[in-house]
């Protein structure tokens, strides 16, 4: 199967060896090293997530990636995912072009509505108006990729006129739209010819399945252009199982429960996270050989094109990260590859 293998990060703000918090601009230095890591050992994407709260140290992802991009020659560079709904379509597709010119045409960008929502109030945007404002955007958005001048007009931004935006890129803009996985969600994606990138971070795959073939009908019925389907889903490599899941747990609790006080979520258990990591869950984490083989499940029964580990949750060390990257690139992959080369 012709897959791509990507790695997936919100910046999360981590402990150093002391024990004590990192300062985000830490943070920020080491997601660079980290994307320069994973160009170095072979994988195909590296996204960064846009965030604007204390726990994720990123809140301009394309800042980010153009640092990225002057230490890499081959990855593929984008977001994991930028909030359309409260930035502005123009500014973002200008962003991104400017980027791929600095990364001479690795640049894509996964756009979406956003799982929190601090952008919409720090901008000026009512959360009244959360699926108005993704629509009309991503209309917009979609009339942009083609690089010629724009006509358009709606009620959340200024109307265009025979507009065009610069700069152009060389061989058009990959756009993937995140999905947590509601029907409507995906025929919107399908309608627009975009790439469908299922955002699964509980539960097993194979829920996911008939989203899938719902985007592949509807591309089929509205005749628009077809892509691979993504999956996006936590996990952390380590050399052994135990130790994986030794390393993770901590980041895991810490960051569920600290969202959890904001949403009313009950604590999050230890019995909780073993049940994510096994078959039926939407954990990664483990031993390259088993992480390997859930990958590969995954692939198969979605019948994917890219599959992205958000190898970074909660305070996780740098170091931690660093080597789960490497892992990823020099074990997981290859035993992924090798795994459906099986099938």
């Amino acid at each position: 199967m012709d897959i791509e293998f990507g790695l997936d990060t919100f910046g999360d703000v981590t402990r150093g060896a002391d024990g004590e918090l990192l300062t985000q601009a830490e943070t920020i230095r080491n997601v660079v090293a980290q994307g320069q890591h994973a160009d170095e050992v072979g994988i195909d994407f590296f996204g960064v997530g846009e965030h604007h709260r204390s726990d994720f140290a990123v809140s301009s992802p394309e800042m980010v990636l153009a640092a990225i991009a002057a230490r890499t020659s081959r990855i593929r560079l984008g977001t994991a995912v930028t909030v359309l709904s409260s930035d502005d379509p123009v500014r973002v597709y200008e962003r991104f072009a400017t980027l791929d010119a600095l990364s001479d045409g690795r640049a894509e960008v996964v756009l979406g509505r956003g799982s929190f929502t601090e952008s919409f109030p720090l901008f000026g945007y009512d959360l009244r108006d959360y699926d108005r404002l993704f629509e009309e955007k991503l209309d917009l958005f979609v009339q942009l990729l083609e690089e010629k001048p724009v006509t358009w007009s709606g009620t959340m931004r200024a109307s265009l006129e025979n507009t065009d935006v610069f700069p152009k890129t060389a061989h058009g803009m990959r756009t993937w739209v995140g999905v947590g996985g509601s029907p409507e969600s995906v025929v919107r994606v399908a309608r627009h010819g975009l790439g469908l990138m299922l955002a699964i971070i509980g539960g097993p795959a194979a829920r996911f399945r008939p989203f899938v073939d719902l985007y592949h009908r509807s591309v089929a019925s509205f005749g628009t252009t077809s892509h691979p389907v993504s999956v996006h889903s936590p996990g952390h490599i380590a050399v052994t199982d135990e130790q994986a899941w030794d390393e993770a747990f901590t980041g895991f609790e810490a960051m569920h429960n600290r969202i959890g006080r904001e949403r009313g979520w009950p604590a999050f258990t230890r019995a909780q996270f073993q049940n994510e990591v096994g078959p039926a869950g939407a954990l990664y984490i483990g031993s390259p050989q088993r992480v390997a083989e859930k990958i590969a499940d995954t692939v198969t029964t979605l019948g994917l094109g890219r599959f992205d580990l958000k190898y970074a949750t909660g305070t996780l060390a740098h170091e931690s990260l660093m080597s789960s990257i490497e892992l990823y690139g020099a074990e997981v992959v290859p035993r992924v590859r090798a795994l459906l080369a099986e099938k």
